[in-house]
């Protein structure tokens, strides 16, 4: 969890079905989380049936990247508003596979 300084940008919750939502949220950060060159601190998910299939954050130490099931992959960060297209795509791509 971000320290008392951060200041949150967004937290949205956002239901797609019954069982299955989408959770964004963003914090503005005095310094970058380790492993990221950008000033936000961001967890995006996609939950179905109480499960976490898609994520994309930056973990200390890790930094940007994404979870599809167990897969990780690296992401390029460019600014929240590109971060959150490249999200909302992935999870149409994985609403039709499904």
């Amino acid at each position: 969890m971000p320290n008392m300084s951060a200041i949150l940008v967004f937290d949205e919750r956002i239901d797609l079905s019954d069982t299955m939502f989408v959770e964004i949220i963003a914090w503005k950060v005095p310094q970058p989380v380790r492993g990221s060159s950008h000033f936000y601190k961001y967890r995006f998910a996609l939950v179905v049936e109480n499960k976490c299939v898609l994520r994309y954050d930056n973990e200390a130490g890790k930094g940007d990247h994404k979870h599809i099931g167990r897969r990780e992959e690296p992401i390029i960060f460019a600014d929240l508003k590109t971060l959150r297209r490249a999200f909302f795509a992935d999870v149409d791509r994985w609403r039709l596979r499904s």
